[in-house]
């Protein structure tokens, strides 16, 4: 009888439901049509036929089925805004409501109609309803011809910077063709223009005939929309490289350059910067932009191919000429060996005054409180022969300036910020700067700061020593042939001869530094810096520069030289010019190597910048040689 009730309820369940879908053809009326035909076999208690039937009839599964017929009814009506002026009524409404008496209700519905989210909402909805969101192109023409090309019409909004594109005459065809899209200007934001693209008209003006200064006077006397007709190229050209970054090793200037393409689009840049090398796509002229300026779009940079071959060709016809748009920090002046005159006076004397004070340089070169440490590398002995010994390197290397296969140096040097491991080796410190300028006061005012976390590197020689010095402390003491050894294996960072004795300090010494935990401080010769830029010491570079003249007169006013003919000289005037003609010609020939620049107008401001930057040249990102890196990795 159970059964006999479920039948009698089946009928007027499906007929219910059947009356609320009333769809045609819907799974609904299928779901009842089947439940009539396994009614009938329910009596019968067919094996699996009672789950069956509960499962059908179960009133999750109909609520499904009713929500997927109610979806197929709506999917085929087709939308239609009530209204597509809602903004307008919404406004009327709000009218109507200042007239009403006031209520709550009626002041919320105002502050909600009124609200600036609910306007931009009406407005989005009028917009799609009115259906004028479409650009407005203007009609085809009613005979085309087959042959004719196919064309895109481009709108671009000129704003106050450049559109970010060059232009070119084809050679045969004399078309006016899009030579080169600039990463991150307009056109190349847009995506809408390439290069190769042809231009058909410009605002309606056709280029045909005009040469490219004629449509780029046509730009620039455009403002607002800009309205391109071009045929575009088949195949786009597509940038898939991997942005680098380079140190600049040299000047370039683009308003010297006679081959740039386009000297507006050229990027200036000075030796030392780090550029960001955007487009390499072009063998002669990439792009790239500055680091300390990344908003602004690219410029065009000479390729290294391209220097490589303006400098070979420039120097096989005028060998001993710098070029005029980029300069070489590898040919070095014949006045060099002048720019160093306080140095040369200095070596003569030295040693003729070095024997008398033997015992009061033993004596500062101990400090510390309680513990003494020995601080070495401050014999002038060793400091000035090293820099006599430069003369006559430099004299050397002009001799051979002329040569293309010593000139020709790499224009860029790929970089990678990199942070050093608190578990690293700490980086050597290297100052450098002209003579009396305070390198050597500096770097003995930072060792006696803490002698515990600052030390130089003892150097070698090869005198024999003397009653009171010990081997290790003031010198290695080496035979001429272990010395020689040194500088053959390319284990000496500087070295020098004098009165038949060698001096030198070697890439050892400053390993054993610091493979102690400690920070190596030492000065250099400018000539010597590359010598020390390896993987192995990571080299973070600090020029001392001297102040302008009336400063340093104010600052040197205690402070001697020794001359050939007078020990402890005041500094005179043309001492001082000196100084600073010779730290001007450091940094153009050398200014690319510096990490840093201090100027030493007052000895105390400069050590503490001195404590700062060498404090961020170990903890903070710096910009290093990829190979540096990559050498690390591989190791």
């Amino acid at each position: 009888m159970i059964h006999s009730d479920k039948e009698a309820d089946l009928p007027d369940k499906d007929r219910k439901f059947s009356t609320a879908t009333n769809p045609e053809n819907g799974l609904s009326s299928i779901l009842r049509l089947l439940l009539q035909e396994l009614s009938l076999f329910y009596s019968r208690d067919v094996n699996g036929l009672c789950l069956l039937y509960d499962l059908l009839h179960s009133p999750w599964l109909q609520a499904l089925l009713k929500i997927y017929d109610c979806l197929q009814e709506f999917k085929e009506k087709k939308l239609a805004p009530a209204t597509p002026y809602a903004q307008k009524l919404s406004h009327e409404v709000v009218e109507l409501l200042c007239e009403a008496p006031q209520s709550p209700e009626i002041q919320e519905l105002r502050q909600i109609l009124q609200a600036p989210h609910y306007k931009a909402l009406l407005s989005a909805h009028d917009t799609v309803a009115q259906k004028d969101f479409e650009p407005l192109l203007p009609p085809l023409p009613e005979n085309i011809p087959e042959s004719e090309e196919a064309m895109k019409i481009v709108c671009l909004v000129k704003n106050q910077q450049p559109l970010g594109a060059t232009i070119k005459r084809h050679e045969m065809t004399g078309d006016i063709l899009v030579a080169r899209v600039i990463h991150g200007g307009l056109v190349e934001r847009s995506g809408l223009l390439y290069a190769g693209d042809k231009l058909v008209e410009v605002n309606g003006v056709s280029v045909e005939g005009l040469d490219p200064e004629q449509v780029i006077h046509i730009l620039a006397m455009s403002c607002g929309t800009i309205m391109f007709k071009v045929v575009p190229v088949s195949d786009p050209p597509l940038n898939s490289q991997k942005m680098v970054h380079v140190r600049a090793m040299m000047d370039y200037w683009p308003q010297e350059d006679p081959d740039i393409p386009c000297m507006d689009a050229g990027l200036p840049f000075q030796k030392g910067d780090i550029l960001q090398i955007v487009d390499q796509n072009d063998a002669l002229w990439w792009q790239a932009r500055k680091i300390s300026d990344l908003a602004t779009c690219a410029g065009l940079i000479p390729s290294t191919h391209l220097l490589k071959r303006k400098q070979r060709e420039f120097w096989w016809s005028q060998p001993n000429q710098p070029h005029t748009c980029h300069k070489s920090t590898l040919l070095i002046s014949m006045e060099e060996e002048d720019d160093m005159k306080i140095d040369e006076k200095c070596v003569e004397a030295d040693e003729e005054t070095f024997e008398s004070e033997e015992l009061s340089e033993d004596k500062d070169e101990f400090v510390g409180y309680g513990q003494k440490f020995f601080i070495a590398g401050f014999r002038r002995s060793m400091r000035l022969c090293r820099r006599k010994s430069h003369l006559r390197q430099l004299h050397a290397s002009v001799c051979h300036a002329g040569s293309c296969c010593s000139a020709v140096g790499a224009p860029y040097e790929e970089v990678v910020r990199c942070q050093r491991h608190p578990s690293d080796k700490h980086r050597l410190i290297v100052l450098v700067g002209p003579s009396g300028v305070g390198v050597n006061e500096l770097r003995r005012q930072l060792i006696e700061f803490n002698p515990n976390y600052y030390q130089s590197a003892v150097p070698h020689t090869t005198r024999s020593p003397k009653s009171y010095e010990v081997n290790g402390r003031e010198y290695h003491y080496v035979s001429k042939e272990e010395f020689e050894s040194l500088i053959y294996s390319h284990r000496m960072l500087e070295y020098g001869e004098y009165k038949g004795h060698l001096y030198g300090t070697s890439v050892d010494a400053v390993q054993a530094v610091l493979d102690k935990g400690k920070i190596c401080v030492m000065d250099l010769e400018p000539q010597d810096i590359q010598v020390a830029r390896t993987n192995e010491l990571k080299p973070y570079v600090i020029f001392i520069k001297p102040s302008n003249l009336s400063c340093m007169k104010q600052s040197r006013k205690n402070a001697k030289i020794i001359t050939d003919y007078f020990v402890d000289m005041k500094f005179k005037d043309e001492d001082l010019q000196e100084m600073g003609e010779i730290a001007q010609k450091m940094e153009i020939q050398f200014g690319q190597f510096f990490d840093h620049v201090i100027v030493n107008d007052n000895l105390q401001d400069a050590c503490a910048q001195l404590l700062s930057a060498i404090q961020n040249a170990q903890e903070e990102p710096q910009w290093v040689p990829t190979i540096w890196v990559s050498s690390d990795t591989q190791s």
